[in-house]
């Protein structure tokens, strides 16, 4: 089994303008006899999995898709790129996999300014993933350049295709996996955090 997740934890990095995670006691041993930990996050922190609403206007909650829309039959694909250079389409595969694993190595990064500075899926490749019907998945920040018009997401989005970002240890696996990625189940979001495993 492969973990594929970021642990959620206070100070963790999130997105440039989005809500930082913080933690405290509700509840302590000491004081109450028992530990409750509050958490502050956003539906966007860490390994998470976007949904249409995030960006279309009327678009389709992740709480709407059933269970078994976060397995997915996974191809890895590797990504010689560098930093903000985009994944051309030269990169998506014809396969019999649903959803694509773009491997940038740029999880490496993870706590590093340079995070930041991610390769992204170019409006090609985001336009032959959803014509093909696919899923994807990168162990970067976003699908779109930071600061962009998330082209990627919306034609992604507007073939119902799902988005999973902020993966890591995508080195570690094979060309072929079977991946899970269960979201919490927020009611009514654009989003939530997942935790994203694979196994051979």
């Amino acid at each position: 089994m492969y973990d594929l997740t970021h642990p959620v934890e206070p100070g963790m990095p999130t997105y440039p303008g989005d809500p930082i995670v913080e933690a405290w006691p509700n509840a302590t041993v000491d004081d109450d006899g028992y530990s409750v930990t509050a958490f502050g996050m956003s539906t966007h922190t860490g390994t998470h999995i976007d949904a249409p609403r995030h960006v279309e206007p009327g678009g389709r909650a992740l709480s709407t898709y059933p269970i078994d829309r976060f397995r997915f039959d996974a191809r890895l694909v590797d990504c010689a790129v560098g930093p903000e250079e985009s994944i051309g389409e030269g990169y998506v595969p014809e396969t019999d996999a649903d959803l694509l694993l773009f491997r940038t190595d740029w999880s490496d990064y993870w706590g590093d300014d340079a995070y930041y500075d991610y390769p992204y899926l170019s409006a090609g490749a985001a336009e032959r993933c959803a014509e093909l019907g696919y899923d994807v998945g990168i162990d970067a920040p976003s699908v779109d350049p930071m600061g962009a018009d998330l082209i990627a997401h919306h034609e992604l989005f507007r073939a119902d295709c799902l988005i999973i970002e902020n993966l890591t240890n995508l080195g570690a696996l094979p060309d072929r996996v079977v991946v899970y990625a269960l979201p919490l189940p927020l009611a009514d979001t654009d989003g939530a955090p997942a935790r994203v495993v694979a196994h051979e």
